[in-house]
């Protein structure tokens, strides 16, 4: 079995490379183009009508929606690695809430932070109070998040990888603003997190193919990527 993952450098399809690198799965890229809006294109819109990247090519069909490609992922192959519990298993509940806590609150809100006028519209000034009241919400998000997710947590499953990867956007985009908001040290069980899990082989593996440098999580450097744009 082998998929094909469309990606763009730095989107959310890097949660679903870091899935696929954990569970040691053969994958092929398919570069999205960003700079020329592929990911709105019909034969990208064929695989996700949505029109956001990721899209999976699996051999059930084409998948969309990265939590539920993850979580897809992790309870096909299990056997390889346990990224997420068992569907009888008492804390799956739980596992979920959090799982869909960051992709339906903390992913969405960002995507309101990074693309305002999708929101507030071309107005200037209704974007600039949309994005304050977004970096409000998204702190209290990550105070809560700090609250949970402790040093004495060695968990990994598919919810520590997303949320790793939702640690390093906010403190590079949207990159002609002031980010200063967002300082990792201020949420210290989440910086733990984001080193620990930035140690990782599936981490190191994609950032060098992504060009996300040494540190892409704990202290984000904006991408360099071989290919493609993450704008």
């Amino acid at each position: 079995m082998s998929y094909v993952l469309h990606y763009a450098p730095d989107n959310a399809s890097l949660v679903v490379r870091l899935v696929l690198e954990e569970l040691r799965q053969p994958y092929r890229i398919a570069l999205v183009d960003r700079s020329v809006s592929a990911q709105h294109g019909a034969a990208f819109k064929h695989l996700n009508p949505v029109g956001r990247i990721p899209a999976l090519e699996t051999p059930d069909g084409p998948l969309f929606e990265t939590a539920a490609i993850c979580l897809w992922l992790a309870d096909r192959h299990r056997d390889v690695l346990v990224l997420s519990p068992e569907l009888t298993d008492p804390a799956r509940g739980a596992f979920l809430s959090w799982v869909f806590y960051l992709s339906n609150t903390v992913h969405a809100e960002m995507r309101n932070l990074f693309y305002p006028s999708q929101i507030a519209g071309p107005d200037q000034t209704q974007q600039s109070v949309l994005s304050q009241q977004v970096r409000a919400s998204l702190a209290k998000h990550f105070d809560l998040l700090d609250t949970r997710f402790t040093p004495s947590d060695n968990a990994l499953t598919i919810r520590e990888l997303y949320l790793a990867v939702l640690l390093r956007w906010p403190a590079l985009y949207p990159v002609d603003v002031d980010r200063s908001w967002f300082d990792l040290a201020r949420w210290p069980n989440l910086h733990s997190l984001a080193e620990r899990i930035e140690m990782r082989d599936s981490v190191q593996a994609a950032a060098c193919a992504e060009g996300l440098g040494s540190k892409p999580f704990s202290n984000p450097q904006p991408a360099s990527p071989p290919e493609g744009s993450a704008l």
